[in-house]
């Protein structure tokens, strides 16, 4: 009986955060202007919105560079152009193309790389609303110093009706498992040693 019990009060649980998290996802959109950063990164997806979107932040001087991580290795700088509609000068000159991310974590570790390179300190994300909770966790982890503003694009996902369909539900109901997911490795590794690297370089100074 206290197992049962216990089995409710999860699922309780459960989908009040499910509703937490798809009420966040429908008032993130239509996102405020996001202050100037070093940098604007987009993460690719089914939708070429979120693509037009960076585009113009850069344009309007959000940022001195654009990445556009998760492109499709076979396609050429041409193809990216023409789906971003970006002025050919500025593209020539300001957009990187990343190639080698083929899910959330690799757009995490290859922006990450990318600020590095570029001694970014804060940067515009771009990606579809639904999908920027967990981007947030992947690249905040990869990137702990660097400020991260998001900016969600809407997609044909309903957030604010997401049971009507099978599709939105589903997409939805999937995307906060794998956001719980990420929570709580967070959380796991948190309990663990912080600093290390940092703490092993203070102790040769100290010595």
């Amino acid at each position: 009986m206290k197992s049962l019990a216990a089995l409710l009060i999860a699922l309780m649980i459960w989908g009040l955060g499910l509703l937490a998290f798809t009420g966040r996802v429908d008032q993130s959109t239509p996102a405020p202007e996001p202050p100037t950063a070093d940098g604007v990164v987009v993460l690719t997806g089914a939708s070429n919105v979120r693509l037009e979107a960076a585009t113009r932040l850069l344009e309007e001087g959000k940022g001195k560079r654009l990445l556009i991580s998760g492109v499709n290795r076979e396609a050429t700088r041409a193809d990216v152009q023409t789906v971003t509609r970006a002025v050919k000068p500025i593209y020539d000159c300001c957009v990187d193309l990343g190639f080698a991310a083929a899910n959330t974590v690799g757009n995490a570790l290859e922006t990450a790389e990318w600020a590095k390179s570029k001694d970014y300190k804060s940067l515009i994300v771009v990606t579809a609303d639904y999908h920027m909770p967990r981007s947030m966790l992947e690249l905040d982890a990869a990137m702990p110093g660097v400020k991260l503003y998001s900016y969600p694009v809407k997609t044909d996902l309903n957030a604010r009706r997401w049971w009507k369909t099978s599709l939105s539900a589903r997409r939805m109901i999937v995307e906060y498992c794998k956001y719980l997911a990420i929570l709580g490795r967070e959380a796991f590794l948190g309990l663990g040693p912080k600093d290390k690297d940092k703490a092993a370089p203070a102790a040769k100074e100290a010595s």
